[in-house]
């Protein structure tokens, strides 16, 4: 299609002909002065990827793929310079006439590179996402404004998230859902359901219906939640009810809260895993479902999981070539492969991607297969290829539920981190809970709402299928770490952190204290959603008995501030300890002020050991706050803080000593 090369034709798409558009109504658009085409129904990122842009920018020498995780802020660039109106592309809807610039700066551009774009268009945004704020998203340091819509806030709009609307609904609550896309539904349909349950589009009918005739239930989408302690929701809401969408940042209030955020789909583990035309299969089906969306003309799939045949097979009725489908576990059985097979796709068992490079010549990839059975190796013959789907498995998605101080833990059997105990009036439900059935995930909503309201719960069932016919999901594939070529990252949204690379043997690791275990990922100045603390437990980075400590420690943190802590006072109010930090070490614990024995700048969030020595993240001793004009702030345990004390600040492959000077001024408290 021209002016949208990445559009599927209507005629041939099929199933994926884009179910949220109007091609009947074309619109065009500017983007940092890129004049963009697409459709009434599109977002801006879907036209974007629609017109041939499916890059960011360069991170270091790699090219890191845009999507729907990983998406600059924009804003109207008549306001270009008022950061608090920024819009998230992935939720903004395409207007036109519209004119958007993205936040983030940008590589220098030399003269031969702009005359290189004039003559052929560029398929990359340009930014430096070796920039610390290339990424930022500035309604995350933006204060909400208080509302208290309802009794009940849903957060998620999938179908456990319907089904808890619904049932509060009926228990005579008054019920507000905040769905982040455009529309209700979630992803059960990729899913499918299992002989005997409610079809997908079945439920969706049903509780869409129930929803829409209940005038105690409102449904706001555009509404991403990003920040939770109990009682409050910060969500960031895009307005598209006028002719221009607009931006707020709301604190929702109610003693009542479901999560039902569904889960993260997990990135296998190779160089260039991050490749524009590398794409996990829930992006790949939303862009194609909704928007009719997808790159090339042909696809290999390298999954850990059933769900990447069944989008396979909805390719290949779209005219997308699938030559093959390589699948991580060595004898997978399920109905869906036996579907494909009947389509003539050729199946690689017990095989992983070892490598994914920029074609050399064109657009596209060079892949490296590689057999990998019960420590047996063996690389393959390398293929070309449009497109490469993968899927590394799913990991519920509990960022919410660590900042408001859930808990978790590593569940050994199905390699990721699942919910344990969390604060009162806050529930999880569906997938986000770590329920893996369609029946599972309705009936979890009732038991949500029965669990809030002191009620005992009804019964969840887990509708599974024997084994033998349904190969459970394998832990997400892992390549051996490549010489050279692109990085390898551990998830594929916003965090970009890279793979550690295992630290070169020392001489004389064999002496007591010479070689203690490094925890970059643990003890790293760095935010880490679940996803890589996930990885990091299978590299052994992690040790899987604290992943769950870890992983509410690193969260990618937002404070809501309480009435209290918005009270004016006449001091200074002193650092804003995080409420998942209370009692974290000890209900004594004090803040302190240390510094360094060099002249040196310590992250906020790094952790506190009582020496160099010891690396173990639940031996810690404090928490480095924030940094204060005579040192840092920082929170100590009362057993060892004291003035004079020394300690060591453990950054990634270094511990910085330190030096406790003083309490922090109790008058400044």
């Amino acid at each position: 299609m021209r002016g949208q090369p990445n559009r599927l034709a209507a005629e041939t798409a099929g199933p994926f002909s884009g179910s949220a558009i109007d091609r009947r109504q074309p619109l065009q658009f500017r983007l940092d002065g890129r004049t963009i085409a697409g459709f009434v129904g599109d977002t801006v990122l879907s036209a974007v990827l629609a017109s041939g842009v499916d890059a960011v920018g360069k991170r270091g020498d790699s090219t890191l793929a845009l999507s729907p995780r990983f998406a600059p802020a924009i804003i109207p660039a008549a306001l270009a310079t008022d950061t608090q109106r920024a819009l998230a592309m992935e939720r903004t809807p395409a207007k036109d006439g519209a004119d958007y610039v993205t936040l983030a700066p940008r590589k220098r551009q030399v003269l031969i590179d702009g005359l290189r774009r004039l003559a052929s268009p560029s398929t990359t945004l340009g930014l430096d996402l070796d920039h610390p704020a290339a990424m930022r998203q500035p309604w995350r340091t933006i204060a909400g404004v208080a509302e208290t819509p309802a009794q009940l806030i849903v957060v998620g709009g999938g179908i456990a998230g319907m089904a808890a609307a619904v049932a509060a609904a009926n228990a005579g609550l008054s019920v507000l859902v905040l769905e982040a896309s455009p529309r209700l539904g979630g992803h059960a349909r990729l899913f499918g359901t299992l002989e005997g349950e409610e079809a997908a589009d079945a439920s969706f009918v049903r509780l869409g219906a129930a929803i829409a005739s209940a005038p105690n239930v409102t449904t706001l989408t555009h509404a991403a939640a990003f920040a939770l302690r109990p009682g409050v929701v910060r969500v960031h809401i895009t307005d598209v009810s006028g002719p221009t969408p607009t931006a707020r940042v709301v604190d929702m209030h109610a003693p009542h809260i479901v999560l039902a955020t569904g889960t993260t789909e997990r990135l296998p583990l190779f160089a260039g895993n991050r490749l524009p035309g590398a794409v996990g299969v829930r992006d790949a089906y939303d862009m194609a479902e909704h928007y009719g969306v997808w790159c090339g003309q042909s696809a290999v799939f390298a999954t850990a999981s059933s769900a990447a045949y069944r989008l396979a097979m909805l390719a290949r009725d779209a005219g997308i070539a699938v030559p093959r489908i390589i699948d991580a576990r060595p004898q997978p059985q399920s109905r869906f492969i036996e579907y494909s097979k009947a389509y003539g796709m050729t199946l690689a068992a017990g095989t992983i991607i070892a490598e994914a490079r920029r074609a050399s010549q064109g657009r596209g990839l060079s892949i490296s297969p590689q057999l990998a059975v019960d420590g047996f190796s063996r690389t393959e013959p390398g293929m070309k290829v449009d497109r490469l789907v993968v899927c590394g498995g799913w990991q519920p998605e509990l960022s919410l539920w660590h900042m408001a101080g859930g808990n978790s833990q590593w569940n050994a059997q199905r390699q990721r981190l699942e919910a344990a105990n969390g604060p009162d009036g806050i529930v999880l439900a569906g997938n986000a809970a770590g329920h893996l059935g369609h029946q599972a995930c309705l009936e979890s909503g009732q038991a949500a709402i029965d669990a809030l309201l002191g009620r005992a719960p009804g019964s969840v069932s887990e509708h599974g299928v024997d084994p033998i016919y349904e190969t459970p999901d394998a832990a997400t594939p892992i390549a051996p770490i490549a010489g050279a070529g692109d990085s390898s990252f551990l998830d594929g949204g916003r965090s970009c952190i890279e793979r550690p690379t295992p630290a070169p043997a020392r001489r004389h690791d064999w002496i007591k204290g010479a070689s203690a275990p490094d925890w970059p990922l643990a003890d790293g100045p760095h935010a880490l959603g679940a996803p890589d603390v996930a990885a990091g437990v299978q590299l052994r980075e992690i040790d899987p008995a604290h992943a769950g400590w870890v992983a509410q420690q690193r969260v990618p943190m937002v404070t809501i501030a309480t009435a209290a802590d918005r009270a004016p006072t006449a001091h200074v109010s002193a650092p804003l300890v995080p409420e998942f930090l209370t009692d974290r070490y000890g209900s004594d614990a004090g803040l302190w002020l240390i510094k360094p024995h060099d002249a040196r700048w310590l992250e906020a969030g790094a952790l506190i050991q009582p020496n160099s020595d010891v690396s173990d993240p639940a031996a810690a001793v404090g928490v480095v706050l924030r940094h204060d004009k005579d040192g840092c702030i920082a929170l100590l345990r009362a057993g060892f803080a004291q003035a004079g004390q020394t300690a060591a600040v453990c950054e990634p492959g270094r511990a910085t000593p330190v030096r406790v000077l003083s309490a922090y001024p109790a008058e400044q408290v």
